[in-house]
């Protein structure tokens, strides 16, 4: 039995030891394609691999008897790890032709997997580089749509675009887990448009107690244990001052 991922005492991203660390371990590994010529812009590259973890979150075969059923419900039910890696020419052709689904953004493409076990990697996708993801942005981003889902990272915290992208991907998964069916499904329905964005640094700490999904870091890589990294703005779930 899978358990529920929304209760904060159990949350895949608590520092403390949990009853998830005694589970078999997972990754949901992320491949990013950055060509030498031509690497993607790095807030698409982020807004892509949020979209890539909610769209096989939200995909038939990864619920029920589906064939990635069993893997994602091992995975959600350990802690919630993602690694990013990076690939480009034949290191690409090699992850596509691998069972995943492949979601693109205005520059960039994102190739998601089912979950695999931490020492259990395609040779394809071991192969491949965590590093090598410092992506730049050639013009700021434009205002995010007030009326769309923001997820809004910590002005504080200088992270690769590879940390990054996996830390926006635990966002966007934290507010999956908080919706009604309805709600993701008019989400999936509307193909997740989300926008990564910045907070200012008043804004940052409104954001945080603000009751919205909050990405607490494990503190695996780049940055602090329990460092707050991403909160996840959905206009679902903003909640009524008073309510």
């Amino acid at each position: 039995m899978t358990s529920d991922p929304t209760v904060p005492g159990d949350s895949p991203f608590r520092t403390e030891p949990s009853t998830r660390d005694e589970a078999p371990q997972f990754v949901l590994p992320l491949v990013v394609r950055v060509e030498r010529a031509a690497p993607p812009a790095r807030t698409d590259a982020l807004e892509t691999a949020a979209r890539a973890v909610l769209v096989i979150l939200g995909d038939e075969r990864s619920a029920g008897e589906g064939e990635w059923a069993e893997a994602m419900r091992d995975w959600q039910d350990a802690r919630i790890r993602k690694v990013v890696r990076r690939a480009r020419g034949a290191e690409w052709r090699r992850a596509e032709a691998l069972p995943g689904i492949t979601v693109t953004g205005k520059s960039a493409e994102v190739r998601v997997f089912p979950p695999v076990p931490l020492d259990g990697w395609p040779k394809e996708l071991a192969k491949l580089q965590v590093s090598g993801t410092d992506l730049d942005d050639p013009e700021p981003p434009v205002d995010a749509d007030p009326a769309a889902p923001v997820l809004w990272l910590n002005p504080e915290l200088d992270m690769s675009a590879g940390k990054a992208m996996a830390q926006t991907g635990h966002a966007a998964q934290l507010a999956w887990w908080e919706l009604s069916d309805e709600e993701r499904a008019a989400w999936r329905d509307a193909g997740f448009p989300l926008a990564v964005r910045t907070a200012e640094p008043g804004h940052w700490g409104d954001l945080t107690s603000a009751g919205l999904p909050l990405v607490r870091d494990a503190g695996f890589t780049e940055i602090a244990p329990g460092s707050c990294t991403v909160v996840a703005d959905h206009p679902a779930l903003r909640r009524t001052p008073g309510a």
